[in-house]
């Protein structure tokens, strides 16, 4: 039952309906993988059927079933270079070609730092030029009679110089649109290419035809010498046109792919690696090694991702986070692959290589994006579907009326009409208005901090009104840190805080590390502690140099009969604040307080009202108590509503609470107690400096950590939506009018008819346009003015 379908290729839907689903190679049926037992080798590939009968006809005959692509192989087994279509990324073959649906060149799937042109561009280019100075003299001696009253050359000899000029044009240079049109026809996918292949087809084949063997047409038709009229012109020049229209789409489509290739050559080609001699050495960037001490001179880019061992520079990361600000980096400071390193120089430990940096894994993630699929693109190849086989329709239509009812010559009129209707309906800026939007979108995204995994999330993000953020980490530097000591009576501040970091140096608790580190930043000297002691649920005590130190709330006080009623009204003041507030008794008497607390990020509250200027709602979420929410919330101002105390689950369930009023929300968050509503959320956004887990649950990640960058991601979003929505505006109002007008539709009231010459160069033009239209992208204003 699957012969027909296999005869000459077959249709594919584009989209598995199951992770595990694939398609049968021979019938296009769907096959769960795990389920099938009928499978082949093939050229490296494992192919699945959903019969014997099929896999039979498959080995019988591999080359027939695999010639297009490699979509119903299983990934799994598949290793090598990898070609895909930029218009159908489910498109994927193992060598270089032509997309079966659209006809569009094949483009490596893995983005290569290479930016020379594409062998197709040089092709096409070449391609054009000898077209291009056929067709001038072609153009000159078909109209030349006509509309400048010069013959050139005798009558009789005007359809054979013609013929020469025009078959190079045709069946050399415009070679590839018939190569691309028949396979289109037999694969039943017809694109642009089916109607240029009939379209000049028909005006070549009728003008040989008319020259060669005049006397088959009636004597009506032919002129005074017996020649019958030729449309030689509007075959050679058609095929300039698209051509020169093929070259411009192909510059503008690599221009699209400038910023993954800016980002690969952001990392070094070698690096200087420190051997245990001390003796450095200049390796290729392939062979550092986990492990491998680097030096990076002033001025250099860092090579891998690691940790500074020596030095002290300011490090440019423009590249990674989009601000232009350098950061200070020293002994302990991350630094990575990719950003440039300033004045200073770093000996540093190489901690993530290859495909595990950072750099890497951005540019995986944008290649993947500018792959993806917009949910709108859905709209597009919905009326790709018919659009085709409706243009012929129109075409024939075009081609009968013009015959029956049109003026003198019919026939002529009929033909060029019906041309002109082939040649102008354009398909391909159709299957364009979309892909190039999110392709240029993406990249220009990475160059300011915003990774988006897939277009689903950047369509979503457009449509988002209502911002759910996770407190720690996010709206705060998830670090704390000490900000205050307040001494009571004859204590000395620093003397409180030396012996109470002493006391919680065998605490692992964050506010523990944190008065720790603060007693160290200050310079003082942390004693060892005896007789250390934990009370659950109101602090711990012990013995430093003699002294007795308790720190704890305010029931560890009045165990141990120290009065901190005094210190009552500053404490509240500190919560009140969002600190966290630790009493210190010291030999039994209250000495002081110290308060703990997480900094709101700098660029919160400017990003908070960004946010609030774009329309959305901000709903705070965090596992603190109320107190400190609110009291963050308060400092940063705009939070519309604030839930705390909450797990996990909780954050999970309040988002699927205000999907279900109706809101489109956006989940922003970096734990990996975040994960379960960064996946319920419409879209997730992770801070980059988060968790693995909380970056693989959410759509798009920003790079720095904060959320300034959601600002600009917003931006973006929007403004890659609305210049899709600008695309497919474009390519339905062309098509709408051009093609009526091609098929004579003014002629009646204004004598107006389209050549197929201008029709080829509003084709070629529509899908320039179309492209062009999405470069606008790169300069897109991402910041905010500043006044």
């Amino acid at each position: 039952m699957h012969d027909s379908n296999a005869q000459g290729g077959h249709r594919w839907s584009g989209k598995a309906k199951a992770d595990g689903a694939v398609r049968d190679p021979v019938c296009g049926m769907e096959v769960d993988r795990a389920a099938t037992a009928h499978h082949a080798e093939h050229d490296g590939l494992t192919y699945q059927f959903c019969s014997a009968g099929c896999r039979a006809k498959f080995v019988a005959d591999p080359a027939r079933f695999t010639g297009w692509d490699v979509r119903s192989a299983d990934p799994t087994t598949f290793s090598g270079s990898v070609w895909t279509c930029p218009m159908h990324p489910e498109v994927r073959r193992r060598a270089p070609g032509t997309c079966p649906i659209c006809g569009m060149a094949l483009e490596p799937a893995e983005p290569t730092a290479d930016g020379g042109p594409s062998l197709e561009l040089v092709d096409f280019t070449r391609r054009f030029w000898v077209s291009a100075v056929l067709a001038a003299p072609l153009l000159l001696l078909s109209m030349g009679a006509e509309m400048l009253g010069l013959d050139l050359v005798p009558m009789s000899w005007s359809p054979w110089v013609q013929l020469a000029l025009t078959a190079p044009i045709v069946l050399w240079a415009g070679r590839p649109f018939f190569e691309r049109g028949w396979a289109s026809l037999k694969t039943r996918q017809y694109n642009m290419f089916t109607l240029i292949a009939i379209g000049v087809g028909a005006a070549f084949l009728y003008s040989l035809m008319a020259t060669v063997a005049p006397g088959v047409f009636p004597a009506s038709f032919r002129n005074h010498g017996g020649m019958a009229p030729v449309y030689y012109e509007a075959a050679g020049v058609v095929v300039a046109l698209v051509l020169l229209g093929q070259v411009l789409e192909l510059r503008a489509r690599a221009a699209t792919g400038r910023a993954i290739r800016a980002l690969l050559n952001l990392a070094p080609k070698t690096a200087r690696r420190i051997g245990a001699d001390g003796a450095e050495l200049e390796v290729p960037l392939g062979e550092v090694m986990t492990g491998d001490r680097l030096r990076v001179r002033p001025g250099e880019a860092v090579p891998v991702d690691g940790t500074v061992l020596e030095g002290r520079s300011s490090v440019d990361e423009s590249m990674l986070t989009g601000e232009p600000a350098p950061v200070l980096k020293t002994r302990g400071g991350a630094v990575t692959g990719g950003t440039v390193n300033g004045t200073g120089s770093l000996v540093m430990e190489a901690q993530a290589v290859g495909a595990d940096t950072m750099l890497a894994r951005i540019v995986a993630m944008v290649a993947e994006a500018q792959r993806s699929r917009a949910p709108i693109q859905a709209v597009a190849d919905r009326i790709s579907g018919w659009f085709v086989p409706l243009v012929l329709l129109i075409a024939l239509a075009t081609f009968i009326v013009w015959n029956v009812v049109g003026p003198e010559p019919r026939f002529g009129h009929a033909l060029l009409n019906a041309i002109a209707v082939l040649i102008i309906a354009c398909p391909c800026a159709l299957g364009l208005a979309t892909p190039m939007s999110i392709m240029v979108g993406t990249g220009r995204g990475a160059q300011a901090g915003v990774l988006v995994k897939n277009a689903e999330a950047l369509q979503a993000l457009d449509t988002v009104d209502t911002l759910v953020i996770d407190k720690t980490g996010t709206l705060t530097e998830g670090k704390p840190k000490l900000v205050a000591v307040e001494p009571q009576g004859a204590f000395d501040a620093d003397e409180v805080l030396a012996l109470a970091a002493a006391v919680e140096a065998r605490s692992e608790h964050p506010l523990a590390v944190a008065m720790v580190t603060g007693a160290k930043d200050r310079g003082l000297a942390v004693g060892q502690v005896e007789d250390f002691q934990s009370q659950t649920g109101m602090g711990i005590s012990g013995r430093v140099n003699g002294r007795d130190v308790v720190v704890g709330n305010a029931a560890q006080m009045r165990r141990v009969g120290a009065d901190a009623s005094t210190l009552e009204a500053a404490a509240e003041r500190h919560r009140a604040q969002g600190g966290g507030v630790m009493l210190v008794a010291i030999d039994g008497a209250a000495a002081g307080l110290i308060t703990v607390a997480d900094p709101i990020k700098a660029s919160a509250r400017e990003a908070i009202a960004a946010l609030h200027a774009e329309g959305l709602r901000i709903v705070m979420l965090t596992g603190d108590s109320r107190g400190t929410a609110e009291a963050v919330a308060k400092a940063i101002g705009g939070i519309d509503e604030v839930h705390a105390d909450l797990k996990p689950d909780d954050k999970a369930r309040i988002v699927g609470g205000l999907k279900a009023k109706g809101a489109c929300v956006a989940m922003a968050g970096d734990g990996i107690n975040d994960a379960p509503a960064l996946a319920a959320a419409d879209v997730g956004v992770a801070m980059g400096t988060g968790t693995d887990v909380a970056i693989e649950s959410a759509g798009l990640t920003l790079t720095k950590g904060d959320l300034s960058a959601m600002v600009r991601a917003r931006r973006l979003a929007r403004a890659t939506m609305a210049n899709i929505r600008q695309n497919l505006f474009f390519s339905f109002l062309f098509n709408g009018v051009g093609i009526p007008i091609a098929a004579g539709v003014l002629y009646p009231v204004a004598s107006i008819l389209l050549s197929p010459m201008f029709a080829g160069a509003a084709m070629a033009l529509s899908s320039f346009t179309v492209v062009a239209n999405a470069l606008r992208l790169n300069a897109v204003r991402l910041e905010a003015r500043k006044s």
